[in-house]
């Protein structure tokens, strides 16, 4: 590894890391991948296909996606989550998952191009110059037509928008951190973590390879891309 290169673990964020946050993560997530696999389907995903899941956290996407297709890959950089979705797999019998405790910048795909890359809620721990590394990294692992379906924090206004925008977010949290975000802990998020303007996402999924086939935004924060490698 280069001595410049990013350690990703130290920007996992360290409740990542600690598996007694790792073990309610799902419930303050509330994450319901049902609509990702239907999109995904509709574009082509098959019981063919090879599907990678970038910062797969406890692998809600990736245990979902598993009995629709031929193999999966799940890829976190953090060991409490990459243990508890070892267990799970375990647990469940499935054969067709490999998990592997790596991250954006780290991961080395192996074996057929992936037809799917799948990432939501990652990305945004990486700076830009750091994102735009990883997108083509990642397009290195899709064939050409492949499918990459991102989910993250993206800012979709401007930045004199900022203020008003981000207090309205703000004004939606939930008060216990069990069942989702605070207005704390979305406040730290803005400080401290790297979630990046739309219009800068878009100019970067361009330079690395791919094409937005649909872009959609909730609140002007909670971003979805589907986008084709080309």
């Amino acid at each position: 590894m280069k001595q410049w290169w990013l350690d990703e673990r130290a920007y996992a964020g360290k409740e990542h890391l600690d598996e007694s946050y790792v073990s309610g993560y799902d419930r303050k997530a509330g994450f319901d991948p049902t609509d990702d696999i239907e999109v995904l389907e509709a574009l082509g995903l098959s019981p063919e296909s090879v599907v990678v899941d970038l910062g797969a956290g406890t692998g809600l996407f990736t245990l979902a996606v598993a009995p629709v297709c031929r193999r999966v890959v799940a890829v976190d950089v953090s060991p409490a989550m990459t243990a508890a979705l070892r267990e799970r797999v375990e647990h469940l019998g499935l054969d067709n998952v490999t998990v592997v405790e790596d991250g954006f910048l780290s991961y080395e795909h192996v074996g057929a191009p992936a037809d799917v890359v799948f990432t939501r809620n990652a990305l945004h721990q990486l700076p830009d110059f750091w994102k735009a590394i990883a997108l083509e990294r990642a397009a290195g692992m899709l064939r050409p037509g492949g499918i990459l379906r991102l989910r993250d924090l993206v800012f979709d206004f401007a930045p004199a928008e900022a203020e008003e925008r981000i207090d309205a977010w703000m004004s939606g949290a939930v008060t216990d951190s069990a069942i989702g975000w605070t207005a704390e802990e979305l406040s730290e998020h803005v400080r401290g973590e790297f979630s990046t303007y739309s219009w800068l996402l878009d100019a970067m999924l361009d330079r690395t390879g791919f094409d937005v086939t649909e872009r959609s935004f909730r609140r002007s924060v909670y971003g979805t891309y589907t986008c084709t490698r080309r």
